[in-house]
């Protein structure tokens, strides 16, 4: 299932999910100028890498940041900031954007804490914006379980565009993370080979469900949001 866009519209110009969304796409054109010997390093070096940190060395836990900004091709690149333009704004919105600035980057943060409990040994670089873009959709899910997210499923050759509820969609993606996860974890060599990083999508989800309503502007939000898209 591929997101096309959802069915509310934010009051407010996104700016910081636009500033994310740039910053990502610049860090990235610097990452595909580079060599491949330079990029590996780079990657090894500003990647979040467990076997790598530290506690003598405070900087070698500076990739807990610098990490989210990372990608490993186009498709990786793509995919992410064309859900955080989906599900950003609106989130942004709610928060307002200091707030969401600061709550995208702790969930960037607890999603690489959980990736990092979960393969503490690991040399493999963990890298993308992923487990932050997760922290937001579990803030999506939270905010705005009625909405509609207009999906595109192709069946055979068809394309099939079908409005699918927030709560829906979203808790599909969570569920296929967490038993994504836990079917890593049964293989030996996970940790050593690299992919997608379940759990810190996991982490992410889960930080953004639980912790979205303690950066909310709730107040503003009353008198601009339909009363069917508040849970409470």
């Amino acid at each position: 299932m591929i997101p096309i866009k959802d069915t509310i519209r934010s009051r407010s110009f996104p700016l910081v999910n636009w500033l994310l969304i740039i910053t990502n796409v610049l860090v990235f054109l610097f990452e595909i100028s580079l060599g491949q010997n330079q990029l590996d390093q780079f990657i090894s070096i500003y990647g979040l890498v467990p076997a790598h940190l530290n506690l003598a060395n405070p900087l070698s836990f500076f990739p807990f940041f610098s990490y989210m900004f990372l990608h490993g091709g186009w498709l990786h690149i793509i995919s992410n900031m064309w859900v955080l333009f989906i599900f950003g704004d609106n989130v942004e919105d709610r928060l307002g954007s200091l707030r969401y600035l600061i709550f995208y980057l702790l969930g960037g943060l607890a999603a690489a804490v959980l990736q990092v409990v979960i393969y503490v040994h690991s040399t493999v670089p963990s890298i993308g914006a992923s487990g932050a873009i997760a922290a937001v959709m579990g803030a999506y899910f939270t905010f705005y379980p009625k909405a509609k997210v207009v999906t595109l499923v192709p069946i055979w050759i068809i394309p099939w565009f079908i409005d699918i509820p927030a709560v829906i969609f979203l808790g599909l993606w969570f569920l296929l993370q967490l038993f994504s996860g836990f079917l890593a974890l049964s293989s030996a060599q996970s940790a050593s080979m690299g992919g997608v990083a379940w759990w810190a999508h996991v982490g992410g989800f889960v930080f953004g469900l639980l912790i979205c309503r303690l950066f909310e502007q709730r107040k503003l939000y009353r008198q601009y949001y339909p009363d069917e898209y508040y849970p409470w």
